[in-house]
């Protein structure tokens, strides 16, 4: 194949196409966060270790994708949009995927286990934030039309609107997680201070997979204002 068709392969008529590629694998691989966790919740190791097994993978594939488009990627690309920018964006958004990678990695390591007090409560602030990293996912896929019309017009308003919605998920999730932190506060003495210390790890850093998702609308917001 020649480099022209292989450019054309990789990018399509788009160079944002792999960028958008990427953040749904992400995606993907964020969402078995839900399922793992409820396997957690019942003990199921098993069920477990396959949803870690599947994380890792997807994990990978996003990582394999990071890299084809960092490689490729056209050093002068004559867009509305820096090449800088769009690898920011990328990087940000395999940081998501890094942090499930993470989580299900200890969770399986250490066999943790959830206290009951805050069963229902953490399935919702985990379906939260696999929330704020669909939401990411959807304004990213708006990024080829805001290119299209130079960013600018009613495209620019609609990703704004995205972008505040993933705000306003993300602030639930802040909320939730405080939420939950004050319940394990409260039965802190009853908990080994080695289980106790990682499971606030835990809660931190299923947090951080909504900041993550964030911080790529931020980056599309700053894109948007320049």
């Amino acid at each position: 194949m020649s480099v022209g068709g292989y450019m054309t392969g990789i990018f399509g008529s788009s160079p944002v196409a792999p960028m958008q590629k990427h953040m749904a694998k992400v995606y993907v691989c964020v969402s078995e966060l839900v399922p793992l966790f409820n396997a957690v919740i019942n003990e199921d190791w098993e069920s477990v270790k396959l949803y870690q097994k599947t994380i890792s993978d997807l994990e990978k594939d996003a990582d394999k994708l990071k890299k084809e488009l960092r490689l490729h990627l056209p050093k002068g690309l004559f867009m509305p949009v820096s090449r800088q920018d769009l690898l920011e964006v990328l990087t940000m958004q395999d940081k998501i995927a890094n942090k499930a990678k993470d989580i299900a990695g200890v969770i399986l390591g250490r066999k943790m286990v959830l206290p009951e007090v805050i069963h229902e409560d953490y399935i919702r602030y985990v379906q939260r934030c696999v929330d704020a990293c669909k939401q990411a996912q959807t304004a990213i896929n708006q990024l080829d039309e805001l290119v299209e019309t130079g960013f600018s017009g009613n495209e620019v308003r609609i990703v704004s609107d995205m972008i505040n919605k993933l705000d306003m998920i993300e602030s639930d999730t802040d909320t939730l997680e405080a939420e939950i932190r004050h319940m394990i506060f409260d039965i802190e003495k009853t908990l080994a201070p080695i289980d106790a210390m990682f499971l606030y790890k835990i809660i931190e850093w299923t947090g951080e997979v909504a900041d993550r998702s964030q911080r790529v609308g931020s980056r599309l917001q700053l894109m948007l204002a320049r």
